[in-house]
C-alpha cells in the first residue's frame, strides 16, 4: 500500500454485520475539496445526515445548494432567504478577535477522520455505501450515502435486480480521495441482501 492509499479497517456490529473503512489521508486541504466536491458537483446523487443507533437523518437538496467557507467551516444549504442549512467544520477554527475559540475546543470541532465505508450483511452481501466524517472526539459529524444498487434512483424501494453502475461514483471518489482502485461488480448473489439489522 503507497503512504497515499486509504488505511483499512472492519467493525463488527452488533447485529452480525460488518463495517468496512477506507480512510482518506488526514488534511485539512483533502477535506475541503471531499466536502465541496461532494456539494458542488455531486450535490444530486448524494443523501447526508447524522447516521447513529437510533436516528438516521436522510437529507437531500433539491436543487444545487449555496456552498460558502470561512474560518474552518462549511456553510451549505439552498440558495434561498431563510431555507435550513448546515455548517460543517472541517479546517482550522480560530473564531473571532472578541471571541477566540481555545484551541481544545477547535480540535473538537474539526474533522479528524474522513473514511468512505462499505456495509455487509450478516451473509457478507454489499448492502449500502457511503462515507463518515469524525470530529477531533471521535463523535460522527455526518455521513453521506451514495447511490445504492440495491435501490431505485429516488432511494425509495428496493429493486430485485442490482444495477451495480451506480457505484461508479463512490468507487471513484474513493479511488480519489482514499487511493483505493475501483473494484469489478461483485458477483450477482440472487438473495437481496438485508437492508435493515
Amino acid at each position: 500500500m503507497s503512504d497515499d492509499a486509504a488505511e483499512r479497517s472492519t467493525e463488527r456490529n452488533l447485529d452480525g454485520t460488518t463495517t468496512e473503512y477506507f480512510d482518506v489521508p488526514l488534511a485539512e486541504a483533502t477535506y475541503r475539496e471531499l466536502v465541496r466536491v461532494l456539494f458542488e458537483d455531486h450535490w444530486s446523487d448524494i443523501d447526508f445526515g447524522p447516521c447513529l443507533q437510533g436516528a438516521v437523518f436522510e437529507l437531500r437538496f433539491a436543487s444545487k445548494p449555496r456552498v460558502g467557507y470561512l474560518d474552518g467551516y462549511f456553510t451549505i444549504g439552498p440558495d434561498e432567504p431563510g431555507a435550513w442549512h448546515f455548517h460543517l467544520c472541517v479546517g482550522d477554527h480560530k473564531g473571532t478577535k472578541a471571541r477566540p475559540t481555545p484551541p481544545e475546543l477547535a480540535r473538537w470541532r474539526q474533522c479528524a477522520r474522513a473514511a468512505f465505508y462499505r456495509d455487509r450483511d450478516a451473509d457478507g452481501r454489499a448492502r449500502s455505501w457511503g462515507l463518515r466524517l469524525w470530529n477531533g472526539r471521535n463523535e460522527q459529524m455526518m455521513t453521506v450515502f451514495f447511490p445504492n444498487p440495491w435501490l431505485n434512483p429516488e432511494r425509495t424501494k428496493p429493486v430485485k435486480e442490482p444495477d451495480w453502475s451506480r457505484l461508479a461514483l463512490w468507487m471513484d471518489l474513493r479511488a480519489r480521495f482514499a487511493g483505493v482502485p475501483p473494484e469489478p461488480a461483485p458477483v450477482d448473489d440472487p438473495r437481496r441482501p438485508r437492508m435493515c439489522g
